[in-house]
């Protein structure tokens, strides 16, 4: 098959076959009525598969040369200096807390019985660095329109330990920006933007928009399938900080002080030559550790998918929006049944789902099964209120955690709340299908 050809020739050979295999047997045929209607999935071409088997053909198999690529390109696209790729979006939001108890920080470090300002109603992993490091989560109240943080709860939520603010942008709607940016500054407060379900959202802030997650110190994303753009599993984390960058990719490489790309050596120049620590000098500078880090990198073949998907993340962007439009309106007669969702002032949203509230008489345990059974994939609010689940019985009525108020909203979402999806795969009949059960069954 190869004989007589030039590496060069046989990738070309291998890669044009990979491209041909995904037209003939990878493209699915059009959704049909009956058909399963996912609330997420992933949306690819041949590009992607192509990329793929170009990395395992290289076989470099950790970060290499298509990490360096997207890291590079979804900088760009955040207009931030400084993003490493990791193996998922929690380890992103592990690495992004762990950051900000570095020593190298100083009294800025946030130290164990510090407190951190969050939400319960989200994903664990927003909450579950601050309590595994010995950090204390402060939890308030959401707003039922937005599903993100009742911004009045913050100066109830401040007390003299307080060093930071971690909340995600729930469901791909940003939180309240301006007014948590300005809480954060006025008693100087890390912001730990996550992501996660926001890639592609924008907010305008004194007059200029930007992408969610750049406008706190550290931002966090996921890469996970259901996701705005997938590597099957992966995550990033970014920040305009070099300080915090540095510290971010030695938490994610073992903790080391060494900052060599994978494969390279003595790129400071004082590989022997220095001294730290408690070590002799010129102890080996690639095996001195700073921090008590982690291995969080993602491999080159995840990075390979990840550069494919980010030429699309605009175009998937544009039709989630569209989605979730079009969603709306047909659902716009429930609304003395169901609160249907709004975006936050001065945002555009890239919204991950669509989020309903089902009102008094109405039981959201019967309109899900009802959408279930009818083929029709939903989601709660993820963990609605996290201090209610297993997790929370050890530490329960603790000091491990503060509650500030009474979480009402909080609890409705848990009880009451649901979702569906509005990912680039759905088509126009997807959704008429969504909305032809949920009117019915209202």
């Amino acid at each position: 098959m190869f004989e007589n050809k030039t590496k060069q020739e046989a990738t070309k050979q291998i890669l044009d076959l990979v491209r041909e295999y995904h037209d003939k047997y990878m493209v699915r045929a059009p959704w049909q009525d009956g058909d399963r209607i996912n609330y997420a999935g992933r949306v690819f071409d041949a590009d992607e598969m192509v990329n793929l088997a170009d990395s395992a053909l290289e076989f470099w198999l950790t970060s290499g040369r298509y990490t360096e690529h997207f890291e590079k390109e979804l900088g760009k696209y955040l207009n931030l200096p400084f993003v490493s790729l990791v193996n998922s979006g929690s380890s992103a939001n592990l690495l992004a807390f762990m950051a900000l108890t570095s020593p190298l920080l100083k009294e800025r470090q946030i130290k164990r019985g510090d407190e951190v300002i969050s939400v319960a109603c989200g994903f664990p992993t927003t909450i579950t660095p601050i309590l595994q490091y010995g950090a204390v989560p402060v939890f308030v109240d959401v707003s039922l329109e937005t599903g993100n943080i009742d911004v009045n709860m913050l100066e109830k939520a401040l007390s003299p330990k307080t060093k930071a603010v971690m909340l995600a942008h729930s469901l791909g709607n940003p939180f309240d920006i301006k007014a948590v940016s300005e809480f954060c500054e006025k008693y100087n407060l890390w912001l730990i933007e996550d992501n996660c379900d926001a890639l592609g959202s924008e907010y305008t802030l004194d007059g200029k928009t930007r992408k969610t997650g750049t406008f706190g110190d550290i931002g966090t994303s996921s890469f996970y399938p259901p996701h705005h753009l997938t590597m099957g599993e992966g995550g990033a984390v970014y920040t305009s900080s070099a300080l915090l960058n540095r510290i971010i990719r030695s938490f994610r490489d073992w903790g080391r002080d060494c900052y060599c790309p994978s494969g390279k050596d003595d790129t400071c120049g004082c590989r022997f030559s220095k001294q730290y620590g408690k070590l002799p000098l010129g102890f080996d500078h690639k095996y001195t550790y700073s921090h008590f880090g982690y291995n969080l990198k993602a491999t080159d073949m995840q990075a390979a998918i990840g550069c494919a998907q980010l030429k699309k993340l605009e175009s998937f962007t544009k039709k989630r929006r569209e989605n979730f439009e079009y969603l709306k309106a047909k659902l716009e007669s429930t609304q003395d049944k169901l609160l249907l969702p709004q975006a936050t002032e001065n945002s555009n949203p890239s919204w991950f789902g669509f989020l309903m509230l089902c009102k008094d008489g109405v039981s959201r345990n019967d309109l899900v099964l009802a959408l279930e059974k009818s083929g029709i994939q939903t989601r709660a609010l993820f963990a609605g209120n996290i201090i209610k689940h297993p997790c929370f019985d050890s530490i329960r009525n603790s000091d491990a955690y503060r509650v500030v108020g009474e979480l009402t909203n909080t609890d409705k979402m848990m009880n009451n709340a649901f979702w569906v999806g509005v990912y680039p795969g759905m088509s126009s009949a997807m959704l008429d299908k969504i909305a032809k059960v949920i009117i019915e069954n209202l």
